[in-house]
């Protein structure tokens, strides 16, 4: 079966969203019509009987607009006090519009103990089904709000591999400020090449992913590629479009050539939560 073909029988979803992709740049304030159209998409998706997650980032951002602060926050406390803020007001906005096309959304927050731990995984694990047997858009975020370190999830990329393995998705989408994976940083570099489709993530695909200007736990190409490792191992294909255009969210669910798309495969000797555990993502 071609790469892209196999995309057309997808059911269950997972879909990233980060933070810069949900705000004006301009301003700091939320986007309301891309989250609106965001929205819009994963409740037709829903319509065709597919089961639909999203991470989304933007409760720090939404709270500190919201503090009247013009600088992102230094101080833990104060980034723990944004989220709180801005969590909820991120919340109301999702359930407003998912009611709106008549679908129901819940507020699911994670931390990094609910891999980790055995019994918050199971927890985890079984909220999210039940929410998606009940016909219920769970909206993943981490919790920011009583986190204690930096755990480094990469806004939300990490999070969202993890979440895809928890439910056994079949495939994560992330929405980045890039089209796809290149062969060298295409701002720097007019010979970059898109990949289409990668079929193993070795040290070239590493070195390419920290050759774009990113590094790991910073919400860049290397935490993309960490996710990768984390979701194909899983047993879910992985696709990073440009969160610019959310039509690609179609598009490559029809099968199109758009993005890039990491294939899944089997992964007997990797261990998820041993991976996780010891942060090798970060490597």
């Amino acid at each position: 079966m071609d790469a892209r073909t196999r995309l057309l029988g997808k059911q269950r979803v997972v879909i990233k969203i980060g933070s810069s992709s949900l705000m004006h740049a301009e301003t700091g304030k939320a986007d309301l019509r891309k989250i609106e159209k965001l929205v819009r998409i994963i409740c037709d998706l829903k319509n065709t009987n597919k089961d639909v997650i999203l991470v989304s980032s933007g409760a720090i951002a939404i709270g500190a607009q919201t503090l009247g602060l013009n600088t992102k926050p230094k101080t833990l406390s104060l980034n723990q006090a944004c989220a709180a803020v801005g969590q909820a007001q991120l919340m109301m906005i999702y359930q407003k519009l998912f009611l709106e096309y008549n679908h129901i959304a819940a507020q699911v927050l994670l931390t990094f103990d609910a891999i980790t731990d055995p019994e918050r995984r199971r927890n985890a694990e079984n909220t999210l089904n039940e929410l998606l047997q009940q016909d219920i858009i769970p909206v993943v975020n981490e919790n920011d709000t009583v986190a204690i370190e930096e755990i480094e999830f990469g806004d939300n990329d990490t999070l969202s591999a993890i979440v895809a393995h928890l439910i056994k998705a079949d495939l994560l989408i992330l929405l980045s400020d890039i089209d796809g994976l290149y062969t060298d940083d295409p701002h720097k570099n007019p010979d970059a090449k898109k990949l289409s489709v990668v079929e193993k993530i070795d040290d070239r695909i590493k070195d390419m992913a920290k050759g774009v200007g990113s590094s790991y736990g910073t919400g860049g190409m290397a935490t993309k590629i960490a996710a990768a490792r984390i979701a194909t191992d899983s047993g879910a294909d992985m696709a990073i479009l440009n969160a610019a255009d959310l039509n690609l969210i179609h598009a490559l669910l029809d099968g199109e050539d758009v993005g890039t798309l990491f294939l899944a495969h089997d992964s007997e000797g990797f261990d998820t939560v041993e991976f996780i555990t010891k942060k090798e993502y970060l490597q």
